[in-house]
């Protein structure tokens, strides 16, 4: 173990097992395996999106706090009541992810707690978030940088940005992915496809994942692949309607899938992944796909270029370039292969899960250091 036994919790999330998003899939990585290491690991779960309420995860205690059901408060409200129960516990550490949780951190500050906050992309920048939404995206931002707190973010593009902007430091942590393989490619049967002959996106349908552009893209050209969009809305718009629409045989759209060893098999067999992300830090959703040696055809931001670097190759948000590279995809086989390798070489060098814990701990134990000298006078 590093340093001491210490009691740790994680919250801002829906909780684990892991079944919605990266913020959730980050918490399990770190929660599970801090708990391996030693150390007393407590994660605060949303009690409506688990039916079945186990006390414990592979070592780890699991709490179930309500959360308000409406989509705005949702977050919030559940991240204050774990808050206002934390505050009573002997925690060493509390771990917030997500920026929106920003106004809740004057909690743990003004009862003395160590707490660290996550912040992740430029919420503001998305779609999704108009008028109101916005405006408070960009006050968080603004004010997480001026509660005097511990912050983390997982990309170095996001780093520079906050010291550039507002002169903070910011801890950099990369995200973590894993190596994997295909083992079962009999699973593609289930959704009619065969390993090699489909192209793939996973991703929510909104505006900047660009998800309707790859479908016009692969629209306009003339091949017997499939294009497979994993994913959806959890909450009706138009752009989503549009993607609904369009009806063709080589568009197949299975929705949500959390299931791993199901996204292990897609991941592993796909002919190549199409990453439209363009707002964010780093996206979980690249880094697994890299780490199943997928040959990337990525938008092109410094968000993903930072991570994908040579392994991939990158399209602009236009019909014409995203059909241009996909044509290139289909025409060089073998040059693809060799990009999927590369791929899975960075994750093994720069997102390996276990170093990402490492680098946690890091920060963890500075808290533990400082307050064991305090205690002392």
């Amino acid at each position: 173990m590093n340093g001491e036994r210490m009691r740790i919790a994680l919250t801002g999330t829906r909780g684990i097992p892991a079944r919605y998003g990266g913020f959730e899939t980050c918490a399990q990585e770190l929660s599970v395996r801090l708990a391996k290491k030693g150390h007393d690991v407590w994660v605060y779960n949303r009690s409506g999106y688990y039916k079945q309420k186990p006390k414990e995860y592979q070592g780890v205690k699991l709490i179930y706090v309500p959360e308000c059901k409406i989509k705005v408060l949702d977050t919030l409200s559940h991240t204050f009541l774990s808050l206002v129960h934390a505050l009573w516990k002997q925690y060493d550490v509390i771990l917030v992810l997500n920026n929106a949780n920003s106004p809740l951190m004057i909690l743990p500050k003004l009862w003395g707690k160590n707490a660290v906050l996550h912040i992740d992309g430029l919420e503001w920048q998305r779609g999704k978030w108009l008028g109101l939404g916005r405006i408070y995206f960009k006050f968080v931002e603004w004010l997480s940088m001026r509660l005097g707190i511990e912050l983390i973010t997982d990309s170095r593009c996001l780093q520079r940005y906050y010291q550039n902007k507002y002169k903070k430091k910011v801890h950099f942590i990369p995200y973590g992915a894993a190596l994997q393989k295909s083992h079962q490619p009999e699973i593609l049967s289930r959704y009619g496809l065969k390993p090699r002959e489909y192209f793939l996106q996973v991703t929510r349908f909104e505006p900047e994942n660009n998800p309707l552009l790859s479908m016009k893209a692969f629209l306009e050209l003339d091949t017997d692949k499939k294009l497979v969009l994993v994913g959806g809305v959890r909450y009706s718009t138009d752009y989503a309607a549009e993607i609904f629409s369009i009806q063709d045989k080589r568009i197949k759209r299975p929705g949500f899938i959390y299931d791993p060893v199901v996204l292990r098999e897609l991941l592993s067999n796909c002919y190549a992944y199409i990453h439209g992300n363009e707002v964010g830090g780093t996206n979980p959703g690249l880094l697994q796909a890299m780490g199943s040696g997928c040959f990337v055809i990525c938008r092109d931001v410094p968000f993903n270029r930072e991570v994908l670097q040579d392994a991939g190759i990158y399209f602009e948000k236009d019909v014409e370039s995203l059909k241009e590279k996909i044509s290139w995809a289909l025409a060089h086989e073998s040059q693809t292969q060799k990009f999927g390798e590369a791929a899975k070489q960075i994750i093994n060098d720069h997102y390996d899960w276990d170093l990402v814990v490492e680098k946690y701990l890091q920060i963890f134990n500075s808290f533990h250091k400082a307050q064991r000298f305090f205690h002392m006078f």
